[in-house]
């Protein structure tokens, strides 16, 4: 069943209520280390991630340190992230280009972004709003597309067909916090096996809150 439009504002209000504090979790003071935390943290926790990037990024201060780094010992370095080959593969790809095609400067442009090995419009849109905090699309994760799929936000299965959709119909000042208020809720209540449909705070609007009620034990006071 389709969100309704009309209810957007107070789905944005009761998340932006509930998680004031929306941000992402990944640790970084600049755009070049959240493109590199992001590129990290692919198939991985931000938890491990952060464990690893604070030597990571006091060892590669720049785009030119990581484009010029030995492959195999920044594999071992990011190994913990896991499929640390193709990252490794990325990351020196991607500060390559930065550092020969933009003076070592991350670019602020979603298209130009994109250009960048390894960077697709999840990592790039992350980028822009952690980084630069510009608003250009919004990241479609694991959580954003559970999420947008239970709460009848898009009925597509594609990342890049469900950001679409929400760029229809969730207002362009709500686009930089929108993906981080997704995932704090998917983690936090709407979990992938087991929501808890019976704390979540947007139950009365979610579509499929009942079906999942009815599908949970009755709690003892019932």
């Amino acid at each position: 069943m389709p969100f309704p439009s009309r209810k957007i504002p107070e789905l944005i209000r009761i998340l932006r209520s509930t998680y004031p504090r929306s941000r992402t979790a990944l640790y970084f003071t600049n755009p070049l280390q959240i493109l590199v935390a992001t590129i990290l943290s692919a198939q991985c926790t931000d938890k491990k991630v952060n464990e690893i990037t604070p030597g990571l990024f006091s060892k590669y201060p720049t785009a030119a340190d990581f484009a010029e780094a030995d492959p195999e010992e920044l594999q071992q370095e990011i190994r913990p992230t896991g499929f640390f080959r193709s990252k490794t593969k990325s990351i020196m790809g991607a500060c390559r280009k930065i550092r020969d095609e933009y003076e070592g400067n991350v670019p602020d442009d979603m298209q130009e972004l994109i250009s960048l090995p390894g960077v697709a419009r999840k990592t790039a849109n992350i980028v822009l709003s952690s980084g630069f905090h510009k608003a250009e699309g919004i990241a479609v994760d694991t959580h954003v597309k559970r999420l947008a799929g239970r709460l009848g936000l898009s009925p597509e299965k594609d990342p890049d067909k469900i950001e679409q959709d929400l760029l229809r119909i969730i207002p362009r000042e709500a686009w930089l916090d929108f993906n981080y208020l997704l995932v704090n809720h998917g983690r936090a209540v709407c979990t992938a096996r087991k929501p808890r449909c019976r704390e979540c705070p947007l139950f009365k609007l979610c579509p499929a809150g009942p079906e999942f009620l009815s599908e949970l034990p009755k709690s003892p006071e019932a």
